[in-house]
């Protein structure tokens, strides 16, 4: 049924709270991707037959007590501990929930109203029954993602009675598209996608195009960072805010169509953005005359086919165009001559997801949050060698002890903290000295890294940081477009250095080498993430020449990471002289005679580690 109007709106809102309130109780599964992984799907599906078992129809169309709903959620946050259930009015929070584990649940908590105390999350012998108990969630402040987790991922209608869209009326009814302008120009948002520029300048620049009669509004949902899924998140957890978001984009600035690039590897993003957009048709909350309003706007959805480089503004419009995603030389910018060579305003997913907070309780209430040159939260992905990986958002200016040790329980098994990779692959490393600086997008660029879209590898003492450099370089040389000189070759060869230095043929001249083509690169690229490219290499170097050093002059790997610095040894007083390990050597580096010890010729040592595998005996050992 068709919305028509601002007092159509507030009673769709008030019937769908209606609903929500004759629920006895209801069960929140998340069906994030990484519970997915986990087999969410399956506890979902045990829930439901639960429930029809219940009466003997599907309590989800049933109006009698007991009113039980089973639905699917977006992520609830701390994917190291899933599946994760949720089970309201009682707001337990259960973890690694399993499918033989359902029965209980449903016969104690969801009939009985009790507690299955054995699936909390418990930490130093205390149990945490509820999420805002749990510290990795209890120390977070969420905008972007608010609504992950609390209802129907699917459901307009929950969105709805939570409050959505209520943004867009007042922009809509209260409000002019200058005055819009002005308050998120006000609010000082900063684009989320690894930028920061200026949200408001941007919507102006391509509002004051008024000589253009056709204006276009995109979401990057590109997200190739290894290690990153926020805006995955938003996208699978709570499409409906991405949407309503980018409608009061349009809005403001006078766009008729909106596009979503979402990269293909996301299909669960794709298919509820999908799902959302019908539905929001439907409603008449997309498509003409919204709200009974004269204001229109279509949106689509275009799938990226993996490539990295399409996360740069003009490689991405020149991919939905058609055409093969590759930057462009600017100016002219996306905001002048963007999609199909018309005014466009490109954010991302998280940058949107911030927009219709700020125009409901304004732009004094977001700058409360964070820091003053960059108001509001941050969404991080923790991976990596630490206790609680997940999704988080916390203030700008939360410093990396806070994430580390408050919100993701410390290094792993105990370890000692080394570095943590902020900004994916174009990113730099953070070290122990900086544990107590504010992250915000102005702080991280003093240490040669940026904020990027959000991702935070965590490592520990058992890292090589070398090997670091080599992995991120392989990435981005591998994902480079081709179009400059400086991007293409440039990378390749500081990959073929860093490929030297791990495999212990590098020299001290090398460094020097890889700095000063990190310098040019870094001046004489293209785009952003050619230019953001060598930031690995520079940071790592500055931080940690020494393990740089030690791989050239010692041929020593601290961390034991590299193998190339490896040296198998025959330890003769455990060797029985069997000769198993000579036999299964595919290179025949070991000799010696039987019943006598063995040994492994260096030279012919490929590092292949079957003397070990086929060694009953441990007489088999790594130097480094």
């Amino acid at each position: 049924m068709i919305i028509e109007n601002r007092e159509a709106l507030l009673k769709e809102r008030e019937a769908a709270r209606e609903e929500l309130a004759s629920y006895k109780c209801r069960i929140l599964v998340c069906a994030g991707t990484g519970c997915v992984a986990s087999g969410s799907e399956k506890i979902y599906q045990k829930m439901v037959e639960l429930c029809q078992d219940l009466e003997g129809v599907s309590v989800e169309f049933q109006k009698d007590v007991p009113h039980i709903g089973t639905v699917k959620t977006g992520c609830q946050g701390i994917c190291e501990l899933g599946p994760l259930v949720r089970i309201e009015p009682y707001h337990y929070q259960y973890v690694k929930v399993q499918e033989d584990d359902c029965a209980e649940i449903f016969q104690r908590t969801v009939l009985n109203e009790e507690p299955v105390e054995r699936l909390f999350y418990k930490k130093g012998g205390k149990a945490y029954p509820t999420p805002d108990e749990i510290p990795f969630i209890a120390k977070q402040t969420r905008i972007a993602l608010e609504n992950c987790g609390k209802f129907d991922a699917e459901s307009l209608d929950e969105y709805i009675a939570s409050g959505g869209y209520e943004a867009l009326s007042k922009a809509l009814f209260d409000m002019t598209p200058e005055d819009v302008l002005n308050e998120v120009d006000k609010s000082k948002l900063r684009g989320r996608g690894g930028g920061g520029f200026p949200t408001g300048r941007k919507w102006k620049q391509v509002a004051a195009h008024k000589d253009v009669a056709e204006h276009f509004v995109v979401c990057n949902g590109d997200e190739g960072d290894p290690g990153a899924f926020m805006d995955g998140s938003v996208m699978e957890g709570d499409p409906y805010r991405l949407i309503e978001g980018m409608t009061i984009a349009a809005y403001a600035t006078g766009a008729q169509n909106g596009y979503i690039y979402v990269r293909a590897e996301y299909p669960l993003s794709v298919a509820r953005l999908r799902k959302a957009i019908r539905q929001a048709e439907e409603k008449g909350l997309l498509g003409d005359h919204i709200l009974g309003t004269d204001f229109q706007f279509h949106m689509h959805i275009n799938r990226g086919a993996g490539a990295f480089v399409c996360g740069e503004g003009s490689a991405l419009t020149a991919s939905i165009e058609g055409d093969r995603g590759m930057p462009r030389v600017k100016p002219p910018r996306t905001v002048d001559k963007g999609l199909w060579a018309k005014p466009t305003v490109l954010n991302n997913v998280e940058t949107f997801a911030n927009v219709p907070g700020i125009v409901l309780k304004g732009a004094d209430w977001f700058k409360t949050i964070g820091t003053e040159g960059s108001p509001g939260t941050k969404t991080f992905s923790i991976t990596g060698a630490i206790e609680n990986t997940g999704l988080i958002e916390v203030p700008m200016g939360t410093t990396l002890r806070e994430i580390i040790y408050d919100i993701g329980g410390g290094i792993k098994g105990g370890g000692d903290f080394k570095a943590i990779q902020i900004g994916g692959p174009s990113g730099g490393c953070l070290t122990k000295e900086h544990l107590d600086v504010g992250l915000d997008f102005d702080s991280v660029k003093k240490y040669n890294a940026i904020m990027g879209s959000g991702g935070l590898v965590v490592m520990d003492e058992n890292t090589c940081m070398v090997e670091v450099a080599r992995f991120f370089m392989s990435f981005t040389q591998r994902e480079s477009c081709g179009k400059c000189v400086p991007c293409r070759e440039g990378t390749k060869r500081m990959l073929e250095i860093l490929e030297r230095i791990v495999n212990g043929e590098g020299k001290l001249e090398d460094l020097d080498t890889l700095e000063e083509l990190a310098a040019m690169v870094k001046n004489m690229a293209l785009c952003g993430l050619g230019k953001s490219a060598p930031l690995p290499v520079i940071s790592t170097l500055k931080t940690f020449r020494k393990e740089y050093e030690e791989h050239i002059v010692e041929h020593k790997c601290a961390a034991k990471n590299c193998t190339a610095m490896r040296k198998y040894v025959i330890n003769p007083e455990f060797c029985k002289g069997c000769g198993k390990c000579a036999k299964n050597c595919p290179v025949g580096a070991i000799t010696g005679v039987r019943k006598e010890a063995y040994h492994i010729n260096p030279n012919l040592c490929i590092k292949c580690d079957s003397c070990r595998d086929n060694c009953a005996f441990d007489a088999v050992y790594v130097e480094y």
